[in-house]
C-alpha cells in the first residue's frame, strides 16, 4: 500500500443522508425504546440490589456502613449499575458497552465526591445530584454509540 492511499479516507456518505426518513424513524425509537429500558434497569436494580445491600450489612450487623454518603452513593450506583448490566447482557450487549454504561454511573456521583468532601455539599444533596446525573451521562454514553443502542436485539 502506498503512502497515499494509507493516508486517504475513503469518502462515506453520512449516516443521516443514506438513511431513508422512515428507517431513521424506527432507528430513532429503538433508541428512545432502549433509553427508557435502561432507566426501567437502573430503577429495578436500585430497588433489588439496594434491598440486598442493606439486608445483607444488617443481617451481618453493619447497618452503619451505609451511614457514609460518600459510601452510601457508591453502594446506589452498584445496585443500578448491576441492574442495567443484568439487562445489557440479556439484550446481548458486549462488556465494553456495559462497562461505560456502568462507569457513567459511577461518574454521576463521583464528580460530587470534591464538594462532599469540602463541606460545600450535604448527602442527600450529593444523592439528588447523582441520580439526577446519571439521565444525561446514560444518554451521553448512548449518543457516543448510536449504532449499539438503535438496533433490533
Amino acid at each position: 500500500m502506498t503512502e497515499q492511499q494509507w493516508n486517504t479516507v475513503p469518502s462515506r456518505p453520512a449516516p443521516e443522508a443514506a438513511t431513508p426518513p422512515a428507517r431513521r424513524r424506527v432507528l430513532n425509537r429503538r433508541f428512545a425504546l432502549h433509553y427508557a429500558e435502561m432507566v426501567a434497569s437502573m430503577f429495578a436494580g436500585m430497588l433489588v440490589f439496594g434491598g440486598l445491600w442493606s439486608s445483607g450489612l444488617t443481617l451481618f450487623g453493619r447497618p452503619e456502613v451505609l451511614a457514609r454518603d460518600d459510601v452510601g452513593s457508591l453502594v446506589m450506583a452498584t445496585a443500578m449499575s448491576a441492574g442495567m448490566a443484568v439487562w445489557m447482557r440479556y439484550r446481548r450487549h458486549g462488556w465494553g458497552p456495559v462497562a461505560e454504561m456502568c462507569a457513567a454511573m459511577y461518574a454521576s456521583f463521583a464528580i460530587l465526591f470534591p464538594p462532599l468532601w469540602a463541606g460545600l455539599m450535604d448527602g442527600g444533596t450529593v444523592m439528588m445530584l447523582g441520580h439526577v446525573l446519571m439521565f444525561p451521562a446514560m444518554l451521553a454514553v448512548m449518543l457516543r454509540r448510536p449504532e449499539e443502542y438503535s438496533h433490533r436485539h
